[in-house]
């Protein structure tokens, strides 16, 4: 879970990182190879966009954004 918008921009860090891999795998295994990497980085990925809409969604985001 995200507490902080330090762990906020870490976790957008994070998740550029993971589908830079995947386009990486997609570009270099075709359909049917490695699979199962593929899904395991599509469900990391998915989860760290629950972490970061819940963060969003939180009062920790409103009083960090600066008014």
């Amino acid at each position: 879970m995200i507490h902080s918008l330090n762990e906020y921009e870490k976790v957008q860090e994070e998740m550029r990182i993971l589908e830079k891999r995947l386009e990486g795998l997609q570009r270099d295994h075709p359909v049917g190879s490695k699979g199962f990497t593929k899904a395991g980085v599509r469900k990391m990925i998915a989860r760290l966009h629950e972490e970061l809409a819940v963060f969003e969604g939180s009062e920790e985001a409103r009083q960090s954004v600066p008014n």
